[in-house]
């Protein structure tokens, strides 16, 4: 008869332990959480880029927030995106940043002039912020899937 030696099956058991906490680990949640995060990113994004002039629009970036409603209207963008509703289409989970301001399409997107002789080149502040945040999505949501899945993997 061979003998086929001996194993350790230590590792495996380990392994088999990390398996079933990453099974068990909320990926909902996990999602729910990055898309707030992007979300809180991209308001901080357009409200800085958003003209002040009167200060309207740019705080209307984050009037229709319940969380601002209850704090007299002193929150901050990130306490504002926790307070998000979010919308799940497949596997897409979506928020919409809107502002309810009249005109703001018009500073985002340019207008004539009042007497429609010219034309006031829009801002672009939402445009501009979503192609930077697209530029910075991955990285941003690799190091914290890193951190979540460091949280899963991490000790024994």
């Amino acid at each position: 008869m061979a003998r086929w030696g001996s194993a350790d099956f230590r590792q495996l058991k380990r392994m088999q332990k990390k398996m079933e906490k990453l099974a068990q680990a909320d990926f909902e949640k996990f999602c729910e959480q990055a898309a707030k995060e992007l979300a809180a990113r991209l308001l901080a994004k357009v409200i800085k880029r958003t003209p002040v002039d009167d200060g309207v629009l740019r705080r209307g970036w984050t009037a229709v927030s319940h969380a601002e409603a209850e704090n007299g209207g002193n929150t901050n963008v990130k306490v504002y995106a926790e307070s998000l509703n979010i919308s799940k289409i497949g596997n897409v989970y979506e928020i919409e940043i809107i502002n309810p301001v009249n005109y703001a399409s018009y500073v985002e997107f340019g207008h004539r002039t009042a007497n429609h002789a010219g034309w006031v080149n829009g801002r672009f502040m939402m445009t501009i912020s979503e192609n930077e945040l697209d530029a910075q999505a991955s990285k941003i949501l690799d190091k914290k899937l890193a951190k979540f899945l460091g949280g899963v993997f991490g000790g024994d």
